[in-house]
């Protein structure tokens, strides 16, 4: 029997639908025609075995005439011994024919239930091949789909490759530039501090020189003056109350001790003499004091970072008026849902009544604090992440903030886009702050670094490596504090390399205030405690606690009043807690509009309001 042909498949291209279709009957086909190919030879096979059987019939039936014994023995005489010389009688063949025959029958019956039997699991195990087939094709589809995915990816990736490896050439290109650039600024530094030094060094020299000829034309005029004196006092004077007749008594005695001098002289020079002002040692003296101190202002410079000495005086910002008694605040006097989500910063400007607060939306709002409630100033944009700290510069006029985007940012008060972008870490920035000097600002990082700013390149002039996160900073006249994650407070002098000093605290350290006089500091740590730390003797004074009082976060401000009085701090369930420094004692705790942790608090310079923000969006003014 011919095998099924192949049906000739056209160039033009089909669904993929109807060429499953096609596979599918084509399967069938296949499996139809094997089902009757192994049974039609079995019926033929057995077709010829009956009519074999039927010619050995005929021919063993016996004719009347024939009495000749048949020698032939066929195989199905099964009971005739060998020794057996007797002819089976056609009765007995056509017995056994029919049983053979009805054996064949069970035979093919048993054959027919099994082709039967087979066919149903033949059936069972295509429709199982067929839907696996289907699955196989659908998923070589989606393999093919992946691999040209794949593909696609792998060139983009090549592509980004490439441009990853030429931004790197660029970028070590610029690297080596810079370093360059850097080299030749430091030598052209040290060659302008050397030559600073000189010209203060021949100023300082010339100064001595003039002051040392001063004083030796001072020594002779006082010698000079001395001499004239002992000569007037060998004269005889009369000295009259009466100054008019002075240079006529002055005469009457030069004409009395009948000098060699002629009168016209003796005259003219006693006039002078006694008219004439003379300095004593005390001048003298003064005036070489004066030029001491002149010469000490001039050696009177800054040491700069290194131990190196040069340049003017830094320009400071003008102190800010504290109040000399804080207020408490008892009441809540205004609530508002001042962001699209939790509150991170907030802080008072040098006046009292602008406010800026930052939240995760990426926004700063500044506020005006009138009559007991706040009114929208401004909104400052542009920020490149969530605001985690807010300061003022003391002249109001600058917010400098803190963001997740590894950045510091700048703005200008009035101007709703950042200013500058201070660029620099690689994590998260956590605090930000104005130094007293201007155009100077400190960050802290999660990349366990602290960087110092100069605001007019925004360039940074010096990176500090620390062991560890820091959390906030602050700034005093020549010092930097930072907050540490490893429960340390870390100092550094502004002009020195290292870090002066270490205090370690219970708790990492959330927050850090410094009093308007710098001689006290205020920290706020994660073992649910404040701490206010004697800068005058580098000693803990205080450990503030409180029932009920917990830090919310890693970033949980606390603060100082203007006046240093008390400290005051928001707890993870709402709360503000205000202790009395002096005492130690707990002085009030207040409660109400906060449902949320408290992130942050505020307290202006006069003393008579208090600002505190939380992780649910609200702003509270406190009176």
């Amino acid at each position: 029997m011919a095998g099924p042909r192949t049906p000739t498949v056209p160039d033009v291209p089909v669904a993929p639908w109807k060429r499953h279709i096609v596979l599918q009957l084509r399967q069938r086909d296949r499996t139809q025609k094997a089902l009757f190919l192994d049974l039609m030879p079995a019926y033929n096979r057995l077709l010829e075995k009956a009519e074999l059987l039927a010619q050995f019939s005929e021919k063993l039936q016996p004719e009347p005439s024939d009495v000749t014994p048949t020698t032939h023995q066929g195989p199905w005489e099964e009971e005739s011994g060998p020794d057996s010389g007797q002819v089976p009688s056609p009765a007995n063949l056509r017995v056994k024919w029919q049983e053979e025959e009805e054996g064949l029958r069970l035979v093919c019956g048993e054959m027919a239930y099994q082709v039967v039997e087979k066919s149903a699991a033949l059936g069972t195990l295509e429709l199982e091949l067929e839907e696996r087939q289907g699955r196989l094709a659908a998923l070589e589809a989606s393999a093919a789909q992946l691999k040209e995915a794949r593909a696609g990816l792998t060139e983009q990736v090549e592509a980004w490759q490439a441009l990853n490896a030429a931004q790197r050439a660029t970028y070590d290109k610029l690297r080596e530039h810079a370093g360059l650039q850097e080299v030749a600024l430091r030598r052209l530094e040290e060659e302008a501090r050397d030559l600073l030094e000189k010209l203060v060094q021949r100023k300082a020299r010339a100064a001595a020189e003039r002051n040392l000829r001063n004083e030796r034309r001072e020594r002779a005029k006082q010698a000079r003056v001395s001499q004239e004196l002992k000569k007037a006092a060998k004269r005889t004077v009369s000295i009259s109350e009466n100054p008019d007749v002075l240079c006529d008594g002055v005469r009457e005695g030069a004409e009395t001790v009948a000098l060699a001098t002629p009168p016209e002289s003796l005259e003219s020079e006693a006039c002078e003499k006694w008219k004439r002002p003379f300095r004593s040692a005390s001048a003298t003296s003064l005036t070489l004091s004066r030029c001491v101190d002149v010469v000490k202002g001039l050696l009177d410079f800054k040491k700069r970072r290194g131990h190196s000495i040069g340049g003017a005086p830094e320009q400071r910002y003008q102190s800010i008026p504290v109040c000399v008694a804080a207020r408490l605040p008892t009441r809540a006097q205004d609530v508002l849902d001042a962001h699209l989500s939790e509150v991170n910063a907030v802080r008072f400007g040098p006046n009292s009544s602008l406010l800026a607060t930052g939240g995760a939306d990426r926004l700063i709002r500044l506020w005006n604090v009138v009559g007991g409630r706040l009114e929208a100033n401004q909104t400052l944009e542009g920020a490149g992440g969530s605001i985690t700290s807010v300061d003022f510069d003391p002249s109001g006029s600058q917010v400098l903030a803190a963001t997740y985007n590894q950045a510091a940012q700048l703005w200008k008060v009035g101007e709703a886009q950042s200013k500058e972008t201070l660029s620099g870490h690689t994590d998260k920035v956590t605090a930000a702050k104005f130094k007293l000097t201007r155009h100077q600002a400190v960050t802290g990082s999660r990349d366990r670094t602290v960087k110092e700013w100069d605001l007019g390149r925004a360039y940074c002039s010096r990176t500090i490596n620390v062991l560890s996160y820091c959390n906030d900073v602050v700034c005093g006249d020549h010092v930097i504090i930072s907050g540490h994650n490893d429960q340390k407070i870390r100092f550094w002098d502004s002009r020195g390399p290292r870090c002066t000093q270490v205090i370690p605290v219970q708790g990492r350290v959330t927050s850090l205030s410094l009093s308007h006089d710098q001689l006290h500091l205020l920290s706020c740590s994660r073992d649910d405690t404040l701490k206010v730390i004697d800068l005058r003797v580098s000693n803990i004074r205080q450990v503030f606690r409180a029932d009920g009082f917990k830090c919310g976060s890693d970033w949980t401000k606390a603060v100082f009043s203007p006046d240093r009085s008390y400290a005051l701090a928001g707890s993870w369930d709402g709360a503000l807690y205000i202790w009395d420094v002096d005492t130690g004692k707990l002085e009030s705790s207040l409660r109400g509009p906060h449902c949320a942790a408290v992130n942050a608090v505020a307290w202006c310079y006069s003393g008579s309001h208090v600002v505190s923000v939380d992780q649910g969006r609200k702003v509270v003014l406190w009176h």
